[in-house]
């Protein structure tokens, strides 16, 4: 078994979509840890206020094939693909660290965890002392020096139904 972290951010019908995002990774992967949900603006464009937070769990399941799961999440939620990378969108589950693993497809460890402070502060707050597989760091140190004024985070209260 492998432990697995994946950032989850929605910003149309956001809380309804962190549900089932949360119930579908549950129903298919057992346990789930899950982080604060954070309230952040959109980053590049203009659009809704995302939430977003982070769960983690164990699987046997290749890399892959996990990113395969979550495009049918993805669909569930209403997800449709134009083209276009930074636009709203219902449910945007991404596979942030494999385990220690290291790999161009899918990206491993996902870049986004060092550049945006919305994967980064709740993935600090559930794997503090998780080593990023690159730079042989904490997560936490990571968390430590980045720029959190840079764009802010605003904690909010979702209920996953006893999760």
């Amino acid at each position: 078994m492998v432990q697995v972290f994946v950032g989850i951010g929605s910003n149309l019908s956001p809380r309804r979509n962190l549900r089932l995002a949360v119930r579908e990774l549950q129903r298919r992967y057992g346990t789930l840890l899950l982080s604060p949900v954070y309230r952040n603006a959109a980053v590049y464009f203009e659009g809704a206020d995302f939430l977003n937070m982070v769960a983690a769990f164990s699987t046997a399941l290749p890399a892959l094939a996990l990113s395969a799961d979550f495009e049918r999440i993805h669909e569930l939620a209403g997800r449709v693909r134009d083209g276009e990378h930074l636009v709203s969108r219902t449910l945007d589950i991404d596979l942030l660290l494999y385990g220690e693993a290291v790999s161009q497809h899918p990206p491993l460890p996902r870049p986004d965890i060092l550049s945006y402070n919305f994967v980064l502060r709740p993935l600090a707050e559930i794997a503090p002392d998780v080593v990023h597989p690159l730079t042989g760091r904490t997560i936490l140190e990571h968390w430590r020096e980045s720029d959190d004024d840079s764009h802010p985070l605003e904690r909010v209260s979702l209920d996953f139904g006893g999760q």
